[in-house]
């Protein structure tokens, strides 16, 4: 659709935008894609940019944003891995905010959705999909370069083993950001969704600056989004125990 309203980035070249409607400020991103859309978001077009509405309901980040989060978010320009990217809702928007000139590695292993992130790849065009498991770094290490950022959405029982795992292998050095969406009631029913926060926390603490969590009630129930700047502790401890490398699929674009 056409817009007359006023579209703000949040910071200075930012490609995450806001705009003032009758209720509150929403977010959106320009993007880098084309229609139709990925998940019935609205689309506006202003100034020769277009524009797509982030919905929180959708979104853990989005709805992460619009609780307050002070964490990291992917900026400009950037390479960030992306695990448990599904059909691709919120990665296309991680996608948008890095730019024509960053990359999304995006990891998914269920057959179903990686057939909808490989349609959506082919419109938005700085958008990699991995079929492969997070479990396994290796298996796709050879198709991933360091990235300034890791987002993490899976729901797994050993997701912050996960995280640490492909974060020591992927991220740059100390200062490269994590962004974790946990789903407390994937992580046993031995705690309290606070409790298991509290053990991640106290998991990645070590090697991770982190920043105060925030709970993604009533958006998505359950949830919370942690994350920080690594620290170098973790890229001290040599390499990582895994499993035998087995061969990712990785469609056919060159990497940067």
């Amino acid at each position: 659709m056409r817009s007359g309203r006023a579209f703000h980035p949040v910071a200075p070249g930012s490609r995450l935008v806001s705009v003032r409607s009758a209720e509150r400020d929403e977010l959106w991103t320009e993007t880098v894609g084309v229609e139709p859309t990925v998940y019935g978001e609205r689309w506006a077009y202003v100034g020769g940019r277009a524009y797509r509405s982030f919905e929180p309901a959708r979104s853990k980040l989005s709805a992460a944003l619009v609780r307050d989060w002070s964490g990291p978010i992917p900026e400009v320009d950037e390479r960030w891995l992306y695990l448990g990217s599904a059909s691709g809702t919120t990665t296309s928007h991680v996608a948008d905010l890095v730019g024509l000139a960053g990359r999304v590695y995006a990891v998914e292993r269920s057959l179903r959705p990686f057939g909808r992130l490989l349609a959506l790849a082919r419109r938005w065009p700085n958008l990699y999909p991995i079929l492969a498991d997070a479990r396994e770094p290796r298996s796709y290490s050879g198709l991933v370069p360091l990235v300034q950022g890791l987002y993490v959405d899976i729901a797994q029982a050993d997701q912050v083993n996960i995280v640490r795992a492909n974060a020591a292998l992927f991220l740059e050095g100390p200062g490269a950001r994590l962004v974790v969406a946990l789903k407390t009631a994937s992580m046993g029913r031995d705690a309290t969704a606070p409790q298991h926060v509290r053990r991640a926390e106290e998991e990645l603490g070590p090697y991770f600056d982190l920043e105060p969590s925030v709970r993604l009630d009533p958006f998505h129930r359950g949830h919370y989004l942690i994350g920080g700047a690594a620290q170098p502790a973790l890229f001290a401890e040599g390499d990582l125990p895994g499993p035998t490398p087995r061969r990712a699929h990785f469609p056919g674009r060159s990497r940067r």
